[in-house]
């Protein structure tokens, strides 16, 4: 057994989980967590470490339908679960209408923070089709934007939820 350092004989853990709608399966250690397996190994930079103790809101992904702090979850902790990043919402290329609004909007500064804001948003949307200012406020508050724009966020996500909601008539009409 190494003295120094005896975690390093802690064996490797095999997860598997659907990450961004696609099964993934990794190798990771018993005390990694998901923000470095994210971006570590499955090279995922928009999962940002801003403070690295849940205070900032820069790492947020979205786990089963809820956005977490991914520095404050063990990466054991996503076996079986269903991970959404930044990454996974824009398709082919494409902007999806919450990264759309925030360029609209202007809530989008110096882009740090803009990650975890998109991920609480996406949260918010996915469970409250049209949220008042106050709840889009309170879904945003464990994301900290270093720039101030909170204006323009919360804007940002009132006109995602009015973007969502006329494609969900749209759809419903073309059928």
């Amino acid at each position: 057994m190494n003295q120094e350092n005896p975690q390093d004989e802690l064996a490797d853990l095999e997860i598997s989980f659907t990450l961004n709608d696609s099964q993934v399966r990794v190798s990771i250690k018993p005390w990694e967590t998901a923000l470095e397996t994210l971006r570590n190994k499955f090279g995922l930079t928009g999962v940002k470490e801003g403070c690295g103790i849940g205070e900032c809101g820069a790492c947020t992904i979205v786990m089963d339908g809820k956005a977490v702090n991914g520095c404050l979850i063990l990466a054991a902790q996503l076996d079986g679960r269903t991970v959404e990043t930044v990454e996974g919402l824009s398709s082919n290329g494409t902007m999806n209408y919450l990264q759309k609004a925030f360029l609209d909007k202007g809530g989008v500064q110096c882009g740090f923070c803009t990650p975890g804001m998109l991920m609480s948003a996406k949260a918010l949307l996915d469970e409250c089709d049209q949220p008042s200012k106050k709840v889009i406020t309170n879904a945003l508050s464990g994301n900290l934007c270093r720039c101030a724009g909170y204006v323009q966020i919360v804007d940002a996500v009132e006109e995602a939820a009015l973007i969502k909601s006329k494609d969900a008539e749209d759809q419903a009409v073309n059928r």
